[in-house]
């Protein structure tokens, strides 16, 4: 009887840890700049991850971004089309930004979101900005 507690108490803290990422991901919704590469071409491909963990799909995601130049002056601002988002899933995107290097983006600022269609109800939510997390890996700076 002794061996099956123990089993089973082993069991349950092995379950807690996953249990508690599970929760600590759930309502999140989170955006990473994974990655900026020069084309052949000069120009500047950025790859971004996002993570819908917010609890609901989205049947449309875009966002308006501010690009700034290497002296930290808005160059442009432009709309980033993001697609479906199903909850639960990872994204991997790639936006080329024509006529800019890499090496002349200093920061990329989330100003605010263009499009955020929920796909159960086909209208507006407020989760895109709301629970949005954003990060770099890169040696841009992204946030909101």
């Amino acid at each position: 009887m002794t061996n099956r507690i123990a089993a089973l108490c082993l069991a349950a803290t092995l379950a807690a840890p996953t249990g508690l990422l599970a929760q600590e991901a759930e309502g999140s919704f989170k955006i990473e700049l994974n990655a900026a590469a020069e084309t052949d071409s000069g120009n500047c491909r950025l790859t971004y991850v996002a993570e819908n963990h917010s609890g609901s799909a989205l049947d449309q995601t875009e966002y308006q971004v501010a690009i700034f130049d290497a002296e930290g002056i808005v160059s442009r601002l432009l709309v980033l089309k993001f697609g479906k988002l199903i909850d639960g899933k990872t994204r991997i995107l790639q936006f080329e930004l024509p006529g800019t290097p890499c090496s002349g983006i200093s920061r990329i600022v989330i100003n605010d979101n263009s499009a955020c269609i929920d796909a159960e109800t086909g209208s507006e939510t407020d989760i895109c900005m709301s629970k949005l997390e954003a990060s770099s890996r890169t040696s841009i700076q992204f946030g909101i």
